[in-house]
């Protein structure tokens, strides 16, 4: 995701100055004449606005405060975070920053890496108007939809938010549609109504097709987005409600990492039913004819 982030700053003649702990994105930034920092502390130290793109709040704290981080090497310096992490911990890394004099604002992104290419992301921004406006314009380079919802914190509660109903999307289309083949449905009649009618939404474009083909690899897998429920938990449990859609959801994706497939998407939770219900949903490999396997 933040290589297709770059590549649009880049593209819009932004000066850029990057770092990463992998070479591979790295060499391509190179081969486009983007100047590499040795490490975040070099990095904080030649900008003067930094945005950050890591897989959890733990790289985050590595990146900011680790050694030869971020806080190193520039007081005051703005930082918009658009890693996805916990509604609790990204006021935990704002209260730090602030002890480190550094600037921090959350801004967690929405959209698969095709869209961080396409410069089409949702990118909701959780700081103040002023961090905000200092942003913009570059959040307007990168994405599509940039929303503030409010303070340091917001961005990360409007994502969980978002990923749960998504999720919920999902876990619907995994249950439903292995009984719905099984009753007589064909698979071409799921894909073709499920993706153009009243229950279409992107969790049926986008995964529909890849469950019919048995493609169940590619994309942010169930473990290393559980982080989403475990902050709308937190969220739940703080506000004293329950949420029994969320709750049955849940209990169908922790289903299917229990059945090993926490490595694969989210779509891998079509695998518990496929296993209950005793039916595969799959399109034939060498026809158009349903695999009722």
């Amino acid at each position: 995701m933040g290589l297709g982030m770059a590549n649009n700053l880049l593209r819009a003649r932004v000066p850029l100055v990057v770092y990463d702990v992998s070479e591979q994105p790295l060499q391509q930034l190179v081969a486009d004449g983007v100047s590499v920092a040795s490490d975040p502390a070099d990095l904080a130290s030649r900008v003067d606005l930094l945005f950050v793109c890591v897989p959890s709040d733990t790289e985050s704290t590595s990146v900011l405060f680790g050694n030869r981080g971020v806080a190193n090497a520039k007081e005051g310096l703005p930082v918009v975070d658009t890693t996805t992490m916990n509604h609790g911990a990204a006021l935990r890394l704002a209260e730090r920053s602030r002890g480190a004099g550094l600037n921090y604002a959350d801004c967690p992104i929405s959209g698969m890496p095709f869209r961080a290419e396409d410069g089409t992301l949702t990118m909701m921004f959780g700081g103040t108007d002023e961090q905000f406006l200092e942003a913009k314009p570059f959040l307007n380079i990168m994405g599509e939809f940039i929303v503030h919802c409010g303070d340091v914190g917001m961005g990360q509660l409007m994502k969980a938010v978002n990923n749960i109903i998504y999720d919920v999307n999902i876990a619907a289309l995994s249950e439903v549609m292995p009984i719905a083949v099984r009753a007589g449905l064909s698979v071409e009649t799921l894909a073709e109504v499920l993706t153009t009618a009243s229950s279409r939404s992107f969790a049926s474009e986008y995964f529909v097709p890849k469950m019919l083909r048995g493609e169940f690899e590619g994309d942010f897998s169930l473990s290393a987005a559980y982080k989403d429920i475990v902050n709308m938990r937190e969220v739940a449990s703080k506000m004293q409600v329950s949420l029994p859609v969320v709750d049955a959801m849940v209990s169908s994706y922790d289903a299917a990492i229990e059945m090993g497939n926490g490595h694969e998407s989210k779509s891998a939770m079509l695998k518990v039913y496929e296993e209950r219900f005793q039916q595969k949903v799959r399109l034939a490999k060498e026809s158009t004819s349903a695999s009722m396997e």
